[in-house]
């Protein structure tokens, strides 16, 4: 006895994207008439604060302390060299008297990062958040 085989073809199925898409269409025309109902509706309360209270001038931060880091490791500070304890008694003085005040220090680009990051690192435990690299764009 012989099977017959019966071979269908198989063919892929098609995909009706219009069907889909006016779908889509439709959720998404929901979306925007709820958003935009929504956003009509009255907002939060807010009391704003009066002219009256506000300062006539605002504050102005003082000049930053500028820590020049020379090539064979020099610390200059207003042109004038400097030894490392110096520069922490200068930075606690600057820091004292300005609570606004911040200290940069300002690397030459042919030392090495690890010395830089060594010295930045001491200068944080003097002067904390306030103490940050200066880096200059060319």
């Amino acid at each position: 006895m012989r099977f017959r085989t019966q071979r269908t073809q198989s063919s892929i199925p098609s995909i009706q994207l219009i069907p889909m898409l006016n779908v889509i269409m439709g959720v998404l025309a929901f979306f925007v008439m709820t958003s935009m109902l929504l956003t009509t509706q009255e907002g939060v309360n807010v009391q704003l604060p009066n002219n009256e209270n506000t300062p006539t001038q605002p504050q102005e931060n003082p000049a930053p302390l500028i820590v020049q880091l020379k090539s064979p490791g020099q610390l200059v500070i207003s042109n004038q060299s400097v030894s490392q304890k110096q520069l922490f008694e200068q930075m606690q003085t600057y820091l004292s008297q300005n609570p606004q005040g911040a200290v940069f220090l300002q690397a030459d680009s042919q030392l090495p990062y690890e010395q830089v990051i060594q010295l930045l690192a001491q200068m944080r435990n003097v002067g904390g958040d306030r103490v940050s690299l200066a880096i200059e764009s060319n």
